[in-house]
């Protein structure tokens, strides 16, 4: 397997202004990120951001580092644009390591990748872990995904899904914001317009799917924890990454 992760760093941020460079147990949160991802199997690890900021203190710790536009809606679009600056092959796997999510699993980045490796029919591959409670299950935060026979994607919602009259919770699923896409896939999702279920869900997700473009789903081999949204995030965040390494 041969496959390249990209590190989406926006450096806005309604919540959070300056995300990336949040300290989190002395490192900035974009280091931690790129060292999980340099734990993976991947050929190459590449931050795209927008912000000469982000760009100064990541060459600092000698990351490869790409400016692209501060126009783009998602991190996608982000990641489709360092693509095509590196001039990247159109068949090449790429992994979208999201900013703030410094505690990701490295066996999940590699599981991502093989799973869009070995699939034949659809460009984009991501991953799910079961909700583990009934405040889980309704909080909007926590993104719901529900999975076809084939383990295709189905829907995503930040509602509690499925529903109906008894809804429970130990059928659901949490959709872990972690993709693989083959870079001409990822080029052609770049193209498309904002829709009005991606505006009303805030998820982009939802456009690919609206023009009928498939994701094929698994559930994670490990654990992943909550990416970083919040100042309480951050908190957790930085507490766990402080803890002695077993």
């Amino acid at each position: 397997m041969s496959y390249r992760i990209v590190i989406p760093a926006r450096y806005a941020s309604t919540r959070l202004p300056g995300k990336p460079l949040a300290i989190l147990a002395g490192k900035p949160m974009i280091e931690w990120v790129y060292q999980a991802g340099l734990k993976s199997a991947a050929r190459e690890v590449v931050i795209a951001t927008d912000d000469q900021r982000v760009l100064q203190v990541a060459e600092g710790f000698g990351a490869k580092v790409v400016m692209t536009s501060d126009q783009h809606l998602s991190g996608s679009d982000r990641i489709a644009e360092c693509c095509r600056l590196l001039g990247w092959d159109e068949q090449q796997l790429v992994v979208n390591l999201q900013g703030d999510e410094p505690l990701m699993p490295s066996a999940c980045l590699d599981q991502v990748a093989s799973l869009l490796e070995q699939e034949q029919v659809a460009g984009i591959a991501s991953l799910y872990w079961p909700i583990a409670d009934a405040a889980e299950f309704n909080d909007s935060h926590a993104v719901k995904v529900v999975c076809g026979e084939q383990q295709q994607a189905l829907y995503f919602s930040r509602s509690p899904i499925p529903a109906g009259p008894e809804p429970d919770y130990r059928q659901a699923n949490r959709h872990l914001g972690l993709y693989a896409y083959r870079n001409h896939e990822l080029q052609a999702l770049s193209q498309l317009q904002e829709n009005a279920l991606e505006r009303q869900e805030r998820l982009e997700q939802l456009r690919w799917l609206a023009n009928g473009k498939q994701i094929m789903m698994a559930r994670a081999v490990e654990f992943i924890p909550p990416g970083v949204d919040s100042p309480e995030d951050l908190a957790r965040a930085d507490y766990a990454l402080s803890q002695p390494k077993p």
